[in-house]
């Protein structure tokens, strides 16, 4: 007869001990055993007997299925994705050494995880310096928007929900110009010399929103969708915008701006409305565009805000940037790892898009740590309408978990864990990847090997 396997689940009683807010004293008294003998078992040295272990289930009215889950699968997975940062890639690790770290040493496996997570949030830490501002200790206010957005995962569900009330009113009046009328303010299409470079602005006196003419129809149509959300919304992006504690009045205003911008989208795609069409699209972003009246931008913008409960759909980061590679607006709605500082990585095909403007391009990507997703990019044209009016070519990138790509139509029937991915990295001085001929920088905490006797193909080599 086969006999049970020793339940060694240490560092699962040591976090219900934390959580519980015991000692190994305390706990030892409640179950009627010595403080030494806890400290064993949280150290795996000791496996939990199954005596103990109903002890504990009625002492602390617990799941006994619960405490019974073996953590060291966890720990061996945890680590493994640890251990796979090109920091460590010259470094023979076996699967089973790693399987035994984790079923044999917790403590160790902790630690390691918990310095390799210190790491990396410093590796991020110093390739922001320069996003959040210099040695003054002053704040840069894109950057602190930025994060108020991110932090929300640029989801605010009173918005969506305010907004689709607003869109049922302007349809039922049949146009937001019609329905600004019922309220007493007209809407005039002007041209730009009369607008003075505005593209919009709203006459208090004469009660009167002008928007120039040269605005395509998507442009017209958002610009009008802005001025109903200031001024209907007014007070419900007031009260999102007091939890914030910025740090002066250009970031608050970042922010108000990107609430507005957020309340605009929300009345012209309605939430229920554009996720309903989201899925039976395949979220084929220019299907999208003709179905709603948007641009391109605008429907990318959107599909990171659609994370509300229960009707959640693929959670995006957006990203775009200009030809010499400045990042102008980044949207998170995943929370990603390059939310914060990518969108520089020479091998991502958002930069690609501007030798082929006008198509959508694709790519599976994998970052340092193994992360894997699917990005679809194209080139957007903001100005022009007119002779003589500038053209701003940009380039915006949609990207989601790999796993989540085959419900998008761009990688309809390609299975994630076959396709051939880019390894791209968040920024050259956080990569750690030692073989990338599009490096420009070296990463931080290597040092570069002299070339005097070998030149690599790659821009630089690096020591051991």
């Amino acid at each position: 007869m086969a006999q049970p396997r020793a339940l060694y689940v240490g560092p699962r009683i040591k976090r219900l001990r934390r959580e519980l807010g015991l000692t190994q004293a305390s706990m030892a008294d409640d179950l009627d055993i010595s403080a030494s003998y806890i400290a064993l078992i949280e150290r795996n040295q000791r496996p939990l007997t199954a005596d103990l272990l109903v002890r504990l289930a009625r002492t602390y009215d617990l799941d006994i299925a619960d405490l019974a889950d073996d953590d060291s699968e966890e720990y061996r997975r945890r680590i493994a994705e640890v251990l796979r940062d090109p920091i460590f890639g010259d470094i023979e690790m076996p699967a089973m050494e790693v399987a035994d770290l984790a079923a044999s040493f917790p403590g160790i496996s902790e630690a390691l995880l918990r310095l390799h997570g210190a790491y990396v949030r410093e590796q991020h830490a110093l390739a922001g310096q320069g996003e959040r501002g210099g040695d003054d200790g002053e704040v840069d206010p894109i950057a602190e928007a930025r994060r108020f957005i991110a932090g929300r995962k640029n989801h605010f569900p009173v918005l969506d929900t305010d907004a689709e009330e607003l869109a049922a009113e302007i349809a039922k009046a049949g146009s937001a110009a019609e329905w600004l009328r019922l309220k007493g303010v007209r809407v005039r299409f002007l041209p730009d010399e009369v607008l003075a470079g505005s593209l919009r602005r709203f006459d208090r006196h004469n009660q009167q929103l002008l928007i120039a003419d040269s605005l395509d129809g998507a442009s017209r149509s958002f610009q009008t969708a802005l001025h109903v959300a200031y001024t209907a919304m007014r007070g419900q992006i007031a009260a999102i915008l007091k939890e914030g504690e910025f740090s002066g009045p250009t970031a608050e205003n970042l922010v108000r701006r990107a609430l507005g911008g957020y309340a605009a989208a929300a009345i012209l795609m309605p939430y229920a409305k554009f996720a309903a069409a989201v899925e039976q699209r395949r979220y084929d972003v220019e299907a999208l565009g003709r179905q709603f009246g948007t641009s391109f931008e605008q429907i990318g913008h959107r599909l990171t805000t659609l994370q509300r409960p229960g009707s959640a759909r693929v959670p995006f980061f957006f990203i775009r940037v200009d030809e010499a590679g400045n990042v102008s607006k980044r949207l998170d709605g995943a929370g990603f790892p390059f939310a914060a500082f990518g969108g520089s990585c020479p091998l991502w095909n958002v930069h690609a898009t501007f030798r082929r403007p006008g198509e959508v391009v694709t790519q599976w990507l994998e970052l340092p740590g193994g992360e894997r997703f699917f990005s679809i990019a194209r080139t957007v044209v903001a100005g022009g309408g007119r002779h003589g009016n500038p053209r701003l070519y940009r380039s915006v990138a949609l990207a989601c978990s790999a796993e989540h790509a085959p419900r998008l139509v761009y990688a309809q029937g390609i299975d994630p864990a076959q396709a051939d991915a880019t390894p791209i990295g968040i920024a050259c001085r956080i990569c750690h990847r030692s073989a990338c001929t599009a490096r420009a920088v070296p990463p931080i905490g290597r040092e570069v090997l002299p070339e005097d006797y070998r030149r690599a193909a790659e821009p630089f080599a690096f020591d051991e």
